[in-house]
């Protein structure tokens, strides 16, 4: 619903805990018209029942109830893991208490008698400060991680690029995990986020984790979160993640250790932070990408095969750059854009001769390492060497020329080999479906 509240309590689940019904009940009459889901307890220890099987993103609680007070219980839960923020409510405003209330994290106090319009207010400042430390703390997990950002949309009109937008297409709308495989630098995080954007969850964070650059001392700290020793818990990207996608990137790399805990919480979608006695349920759905063999990883006992099922349940394999070469002119005018663009630094003419080049280039790194000569030559102000071109075409009519360029080279190539359309695949780099393909459309 939105209000002027904003639209952080649309989605969020609070947890309720008083003594008194009265209370109870108008906290909840007030806040379940605006909130996904609220529920009440009567005292700590019903409400540490309730937090052993569900997560909530706010608990707001009286401070004097009978056995224990409010901070007493939030400094027990802090203890076995309680990574919701905490709204204490209490008639006695005393600087001590205030005190307390801030070193076992209580995110805000309202002082009883309170009007309803004081409680959403505090909700709704509790529930934006809870997003902007979650969307601070992606932001600066999304700048540690090496390698490009991978954030552009899956580009090209090959026929192996179209068959995996083909395969994305049913897959947007189910929870299935999706195991991207292919060589290095082939758009395997490109095609994740991709799907990512087509599905349900597109308004939800997408998390990607190199499972190579996780130590494994740090590794279930990283991903599950710890619970703090004298003050807040610390969350992991699991729970950063919740509601939306977790990434797992270079997964054969990950530890031994880490590969029977993954397995767990694919099966329970729960997790248990570094320290904590709790269980945290989630709600993820899982992508993975790999470059390795994972089947000759299981063979070799570096992998676990149960996981390697379980993860394993659709797969699309990322073609490399030479297998689409009709793609290539498209993406190094992207990519000369964009570079152009980010660096304030002219263009570089893709004339008719360095198209040629690039298009005959085997590109062992495939679209990584376009993407990184273009870069460096937009930076240097050329081209290497063994790209460098003599015309005066333009980077903006450099798609145009794309069917000129690629026609006259095969032909050149087909003419040089007798018209051996296996022996010009081979010369060429590209499959031999793509030799027949173009000289179809060519009339040959």
């Amino acid at each position: 619903m939105r209000d002027e509240y904003g639209e952080s309590l649309a989605g969020a689940s609070i947890l309720v805990i008083d003594d008194e019904i009265g209370m109870r009940n108008f906290l909840t009459k007030i806040l379940s018209p605006r909130c996904k889901r609220v529920e009440q307890a009567a005292s700590a220890t019903e409400a540490s029942a309730i937090l052993d099987k569900y997560h909530f993103d706010l608990v707001i609680l009286d401070n004097i109830m009978p056995g224990k007070t409010g901070l007493d219980w939030l400094r027990e839960q802090g203890k076995v893991g309680l990574f919701s923020d905490a709204i204490l409510i209490t008639a006695y405003a005393d600087l001590e208490t205030a005190i307390e209330a801030l070193r076992v994290g209580v995110s805000d106090f309202v002082l009883k008698p309170f009007r309803a319009n004081q409680i959403l207010n505090a909700v709704a400042r509790a529930l934006d400060r809870k997003i902007l430390r979650r969307d601070n703390s992606l932001l600066k997990h999304e700048l540690s991680v090496e390698g490009e950002t991978a954030r552009g949309r899956l580009l090209g009109k090959s026929v192996p690029i179209q068959k995996v937008r083909e395969m994305l297409t049913p897959l947007a709308l189910m929870p299935t995990p999706v195991l991207f495989s292919g060589a290095s630098g082939t758009g395997k995080e490109v095609a994740a986020r991709t799907l990512h954007a087509m599905s349900d969850r597109a308004e939800k964070p997408f998390v990607a984790v190199n499972c190579a650059a996780i130590s494994s001392e740090n590794c279930a700290e990283e991903l599950f979160g710890k619970v703090g020793d004298n003050g807040p818990s610390r969350d992991g990207l699991f729970l950063l993640a919740d509601g939306g996608v977790l990434f797992l990137d270079e997964v054969a790399q990950m530890p031994d250790k880490m590969q029977a805990a993954l397995l767990r919480v694919l099966e329970d979608q729960r997790i248990r932070p570094v320290g904590a006695v709790r269980e945290i349920p989630l709600n993820l759905r899982f992508f993975f990408a790999t470059n390795a063999d994972l089947k000759e990883a299981v063979a070799s006992g570096r992998f676990r095969a149960d996981l390697y099922h379980r993860i394993n349940v659709v797969g699309i394999e990322m073609p490399r750059l030479k297998d689409r070469s009709e793609d290539i002119v498209e993406l190094a005018a992207l990519f000369m854009g964009q570079f152009s663009k980010a660096l304030a630094l002219p263009k570089l003419d893709l004339d008719e001769d360095t198209l040629l080049k690039i298009c005959r280039y085997d590109w062992p790194g495939n679209v990584r390492e376009l993407r990184n000569m273009i870069e460096r030559s937009v930076i240097l102000g050329a081209f290497p060497e063994e790209f460098a071109g003599a015309g005066r075409v333009k980077g903006t009519r450099a798609i145009e020329e794309l069917d000129l360029v690629t026609k006259r080279h095969i032909l050149q190539v087909l003419d040089t080999c007798d018209g051996n359309r296996a022996e010009a695949s081979r010369r060429l780099g590209v499959s031999r479906k793509t030799i027949d393909r173009k000289c179809a459309s060519w009339g040959m």
